[in-house]
């Protein structure tokens, strides 16, 4: 459900969009708008709100009873609950200063005017557009974050593969296969554990495996699992390994058999 919070304090201006509003499918899901015709209602509203539930998008009035701050003290408390949410102002006062301080001073990432020619049809579509920026954004920023990258090597956090310099790490055994699953498992947690070193108790715990059965014997074979394969996508000189050797890349660490990753360069 596709939710619009509304602030606007004229009950003609509601009851000419809201039916409008609420036929859309803004993004193929039924929408509910939530109207408050007064600020002080609005900014409580959204100080009890969970942050975690935002409303998919704002439309504001920006002079309300007379005040031409009104719609600016809502912007405000949306920003400090939800910064990322879009704001649009729907107002009677397009061309004047107010306009200007919406977009200067609020972080405003529209102003419509409602009186000016089809008025609901340019609303229903600035209010598609900034829904459908906002989704482009948000999808943008979850698979920037689902990538670990340390120098040349990048690991997708959710297929568990990794590259060196964009080439896919494969098995040092049949350059045909795939890296096994369990050294792109150490890898990653070497990764997001960098520069910290992680003993074979602390793998173990993390790949949920038997510390009787997972010993550093299996530790230190997938570590070199790793690091072979790491070095057949640089080219096989033996260029890595001699790095490791000298403290970057998968790094030997202390007496207890632990390692850490040190970014190379």
């Amino acid at each position: 459900m596709a939710t619009i919070l509304w602030v606007e304090d004229q009950s003609h201006w509601i009851e000419k969009f809201k039916p409008v509003l609420e036929a859309t499918e803004f993004d193929e899901r039924p929408t509910q708008v939530q109207v408050f015709q007064f600020a002080e209602a609005a900014c409580q509203h959204i100080r009890l709100a969970d942050t975690h539930t935002p409303p998919d998008i704002a439309l504001l009035d920006a002079n309300m009873n007379g005040n031409d701050a009104a719609g600016f003290s809502v912007s405000r408390a949306l920003q400090r609950k939800w910064p990322d949410l879009p704001v649009i102002y729907l107002s009677e006062h397009s061309g004047t200063i107010i306009e200007q301080e919406a977009f200067e001073m609020t972080g405003a990432q529209d102003f419509i005017a409602k009186h000016q020619r089809n008025i609901e049809s340019v609303l229903c579509w600035r209010i598609k557009s900034r829904l459908r920026q906002n989704s482009l954004s948000q999808n943008g920023q979850r698979q920037a974050s689902d990538v670990l990258r340390s120098g040349e090597l990048t690991l997708d956090t959710t297929t568990w593969e990794a590259y060196w310099q964009g080439r896919k790490l494969m098995n040092p055994s049949n350059a045909r296969r795939p890296l096994p699953p369990t050294p792109r498992k150490i890898l990653r947690y070497l990764l997001e554990a960098s520069p910290r070193p992680l003993s074979t108790a602390q793998i173990a715990e993390r790949l949920d495996a038997d510390l009787e059965r997972f010993s550093y014997a299996n530790y230190r074979q997938h570590i070199r699992t790793l690091r072979l394969s790491i070095e057949q996508a640089t080219g096989g000189d033996g260029q890595f390994m001699t790095l490791c050797k000298q403290g970057q890349g998968i790094v030997t660490f202390g007496d207890e058999g632990a390692y850490f990753w040190k970014s190379i360069g």
